[in-house]
């Protein structure tokens, strides 16, 4: 697992339930590792955003911000920005994901996480503004 960047961000992570914790860690680590791989992206900003762990691409403004929490009483979230067409994407590419409106990806924390889709999902995320210039 990555270092956290900031101890409010980690005390976050502490508040959460394993049953959530574990899960959102997962793609906490995935975000990270996407970003490494993903070129245009350079170094994620970890920080939080209406009390919820967000990762920004503030260095190179390639991405629009990623947030992570939980959802309702049973689920967890991977949340971007509304005004953005992702979700839609995201439908377009994997219509077996579960969604809300046009904000999040929502998942059971008990059921195994969809990795490779979320990886295509958070590249997209990450290179939004990027893509949306060519």
């Amino acid at each position: 697992m990555k270092d956290f960047q900031r101890n409010d961000v980690q005390a976050v992570f502490d508040a959460y339930p394993e049953k959530y914790r574990r899960p959102l860690l997962a793609i906490r680590d995935l975000i990270f590792d996407v970003a490494s791989k993903t070129e245009g992206v350079g170094r994620i900003t970890e920080t939080l955003k209406w009390s919820q762990p967000s990762y920004l691409t503030q260095e190179t403004g390639s991405g629009t911000t990623i947030r992570l929490d939980r959802f309702g009483d049973s689920h967890i979230a991977f949340f971007v920005h509304c005004q953005t067409t992702l979700v839609d994407s995201f439908r377009g590419l994997f219509q077996d994901l579960d969604y809300s409106n046009n904000r999040a990806i929502i998942f059971d924390p008990e059921a195994d996480l969809p990795m490779d889709e979320l990886a295509i999902c958070i590249a997209m995320s990450l290179t939004y503004k990027l893509n949306k210039k060519n």
